[in-house]
């Protein structure tokens, strides 16, 4: 099988996190986007549906935020429940 070069645009988060679950499944990127390409042509289309999820405005602020404090290194973490309770009441 001949195979050739293909450049595409990822959005930098994405590809990480991608990548992060594909090693786990024991795929690359380049197996990946295979696999989904072989798949959208074996079904004649996109292999899952597509939606536009309405999300209300409250929603999409938490969503919003969360990625926001999801991505602060000064926002502390916690392993256990106990772990966050034990620093809510200090």
């Amino acid at each position: 099988m001949a195979t050739v070069p293909t450049q595409i645009r990822i959005d930098r988060d994405i590809k990480e996190q991608a990548n992060a679950l594909f090693s786990g499944l024991g795929l690359d990127m380049s197996g990946a986007v295979n696999l989904f390409l072989h798949q959208c042509v074996l079904r004649g289309g996109i292999p899952f549906s597509i939606e536009m999820p309405h999300y209300n405005r409250n929603t999409i602020a938490a969503m919003k935020e969360a990625k926001k404090i999801s991505r602060d290194p000064e926002i502390p973490s916690y392993d256990s429940m106990d772990e966050l309770k034990k620093a809510l009441d200090e």
